[in-house]
């Protein structure tokens, strides 16, 4: 029994039975279903009502990485596909991204999502860029899934527009998308929702006076 073996069977559980690694996992996981269902992807009821008991049932006690792959369509497009994938590394080379963009051009997918334990090498964020013509694919440390950032009491309700959606708007108040306000696409909130630039998201917020207040922002 190697070292890391054997200081996780000796670390206490917790809620559910899950040790500190699986309820790590268990969070990151939660935290993609529900980022996935904000999207507008298919997200099967198992894994959007997953508790800390049924991921131990179905993952074990220590969970493989690799087991906690999953696929999902959008709701209205079912050609828009989308893998999430959890690599082993913790730095994530060059070498496994070649091997999920293998699989995702083997089943016709063009997204996908990664998972980091911990960072992606300077090497593989180039691949990334240099392949993005071909391939989509978005990378999260699990540092920053931990935590479901939209259902947070001070961030604001989003809703992206599909396209039809923004040229309605741009119509109706005699604008050019230049003229709205920015929000970057490295802006935590952006990246949750997948946005990329050009795309407008509706921000809704609670006012004392009118019930709510709403303003528009194009990510650029």
């Amino acid at each position: 029994m190697d070292a890391e073996t054997a200081a996780a069977i000796a670390a206490p559980t917790i809620r559910g039975g899950l040790n500190p690694e699986a309820s790590r996992l268990f969070r990151v996981y939660r935290t993609i279903a529900n980022m996935l269902d904000k999207r507008g992807y298919m997200v099967p009821p198992e894994m959007r009502n997953m508790t800390p008991s049924s991921f131990r049932e179905k993952f074990g006690e220590f969970p493989n990485r690799e087991a906690l792959t999953c696929f999902v369509e959008k709701a209205d497009d079912e050609s828009n596909q989308l893998f999430v994938f959890f690599p082993e590394d913790e730095k994530v080379g060059v070498k496994p991204i070649k091997v999920y963009t293998d699989r995702m051009r083997t089943e016709n997918v063009s997204n996908a999502i990664m998972v980091l334990r911990v960072d992606i090498t300077p090497f593989a964020k180039q691949a990334v860029l240099e392949m993005s013509d071909s391939f989509r694919i978005e990378h999260f440390k699990e540092s920053e899934l931990l935590v479901d950032i939209t259902q947070h009491q001070l961030v604001p309700t989003h809703q992206v527009l599909t396209q039809n959606e923004k040229a309605e708007l741009l119509k109706r108040y005699r604008l050019k998308e230049t003229q709205l306000p920015r929000i970057q696409t490295n802006d935590p909130v952006a990246r949750y929702y997948g946005m990329k630039r050009g795309m407008v998201v509706k921000i809704i917020r609670p006012s004392e006076t009118a019930g709510r207040y709403v303003t528009y922002r194009v990510c650029m």
